[in-house]
């Protein structure tokens, strides 16, 4: 079962059964850092991948296929729990006049993060999601306006049509699977109009991004993808952006393991972001 890039097995799963059975005083915490420690499960800096291993073991335990300790944080949860403010209301329309406004980029951090999560769960209509693995967050601003918001994540873990386009093995793809990243939200502002910004503001990220990823992982991404919704969206921002139309998913869902083909129809598109992006990935 493929969960946060790795696949579980049944030796992997009777291995968390026993440590479970076997140590009553150990932690949620703890078994995640053994699971990643016996398996050698690490991120490309060399440490361990403990919040991917966290979420996927919660996932697990939904599954039904582990029970995990009780939890031990006496704190209510607040994952689901996004605060509306006034900051995050709607306002006036804006128009930008093309090529008349500057675009930045910048990096959410601590204080910020709550605005980008109201905004998303508010406005996008995939709403907000917790992410597991490496992941970055941006707000867009014109000319010092807040405008957008994008968000970037780990990749899928199997598309047929993407590997096809790489033209990577099945162990390559394992190896080198973290190089490609996805840009899983964005979104521009409800109340903001101008002309070409979207592609301009997918642009601006394809150049700033790998910096941004290099400093904060250690290693440079060197492929994007992105899903579009095909009966919401054409793409057509991606397409000006010059990403690459590879395919349609086949509504399976992420984490699918029954052929139910219960999710909307998507369009994948890439964006290299490194000329020799088929040499790293099948290095």
């Amino acid at each position: 079962m493929p969960i946060c890039g790795r696949d579980f097995s049944e030796t992997d799963l009777q291995w968390i059964r026993d440590q479970v059975a076997n140590r009553p005083d150990l932690n949620r915490a703890q078994l995640s850092r053994l699971f990643c420690a016996q398996s050698d499960w690490r991120k490309p800096d060399g440490g361990l991948k403990e919040m991917s291993c966290r979420v996927a073991l919660l996932r697990l335990e939904r599954e039904g296929l582990i029970r995990l300790p009780a939890s031990r944080n006496s704190r209510p949860p607040l994952v689901g729990q996004i605060l509306r403010t006034p900051q995050g209301d709607l306002q006036a329309e804006v128009e930008l006049e093309a090529g008349r406004v500057e675009l930045t980029l910048e990096l959410v951090e601590r204080p910020t993060s709550p605005l980008w999560n109201e905004l998303i769960d508010r406005y996008h209509y995939l709403g907000y999601r917790r992410a597991g693995g490496a992941q970055m967050r941006f707000l867009v601003r014109a000319s010092g306006q807040l405008v957008a918001l994008l968000g970037y994540s780990a990749a899928a873990w199997r598309v047929a049509p993407r590997e096809t386009f790489i033209g990577w093995t099945e162990p390559q793809r394992q190896q080198h699977l973290h190089r490609v990243v996805d840009n899983s939200r964005f979104l521009i502002l409800p109340w903001v109009r101008g002309k070409n910004l979207a592609s301009r503001i997918l642009g601006l990220a394809a150049r700033k991004l790998p910096d941004y990823w290099h400093r904060r992982y250690r290693y440079r991404p060197v492929l994007l993808e992105t899903f579009v919704e095909q009966q919401r969206f054409a793409g057509i921002c991606y397409q000006a952006a010059n990403w690459i139309y590879v395919g349609r998913t086949r509504g399976r869902g992420k984490w699918d393991r029954t052929n139910a083909h219960d999710q909307p129809v998507k369009t994948i598109w890439l964006y290299p972001l490194d000329r020799r992006f088929r040499e790293v990935l099948c290095g």
